[in-house]
């Protein structure tokens, strides 16, 4: 989708320094659990623009987005306090999304939660299983994880990352979210467990 203005429709706290954010969803665009948008605005005169990735299981009448609060970030602290103002959208972009596979892990962490729980209750309501393997010290989305849970998906809240890929993986789907240090700790588990992290659908934040 070329760039979009949109509207920042709710904003609401999902745990530390962690924001929900619900988008106006623009006329034509749609999207997959797992796939990431492009945000813009311009503050005190400056462009300023971050990708972030989809937490909402589907594209309703709005779009959800899961946001970590740097106090020295530019955009994040400005969206905290956004809501009803004005955004340029773009995308979706990236491969790592979620397809109707019959069975899925999901390997997250820190802010990988956020596409962790989307394609989790996505998943769910398409029929299929799903296993979140979330890695945090102060995990957000606390909620839906819980009630993922309660409605028949495996949610592992772990510091033990490897521990549980050898508990968990017996072939599934695999996805990676997270930044670059989990990224490797994650498919360095998988490879140790005789996955292949080639199959794996990774997004790297950096």
């Amino acid at each position: 989708m070329e760039p979009t203005q949109t509207t920042i429709a709710a904003v609401r706290e999902v745990g530390a320094d962690t924001v929900a954010v619900d988008l106006e969803t623009p006329d034509g665009f749609d999207a997959q659990p797992g796939q990431f948008l492009k945000l813009s605005t311009t503050i005190d005169g400056e462009h300023v623009s971050r990708f972030y990735t989809l937490s909402s299981p589907e594209v309703g009448e709005t779009i959800e987005i899961t946001i970590g609060i740097d106090p020295e970030g530019e955009l994040g602290p400005w969206i905290e306090s956004a809501e009803g103002e004005s955004v340029t959208v773009e995308g979706p972009y990236g491969s790592a999304y979620y397809e109707n596979e019959d069975d899925s892990l999901i390997l997250a962490g820190g802010p990988g939660v956020g596409p962790a729980v989307g394609i989790g209750e996505r998943a769910l309501a398409d029929g299929n299983e799903v296993t979140i393997v979330y890695c945090d010290d102060e995990p957000v989305h606390e909620d839906r994880l819980s009630a993922l849970k309660d409605e028949g998906a495996t949610v592992i809240v772990t510091d033990e990352l490897a521990d549980h890929v050898a508990s968990y993986y017996e072939g599934q789907q695999v996805f990676v979210y997270g930044f670059q240090e989990f990224v490797t700790e994650a498919l360095d588990a998988l490879e140790e467990t005789r996955g292949d992290p080639d199959d794996a659908k990774v997004e790297n934040f950096g």
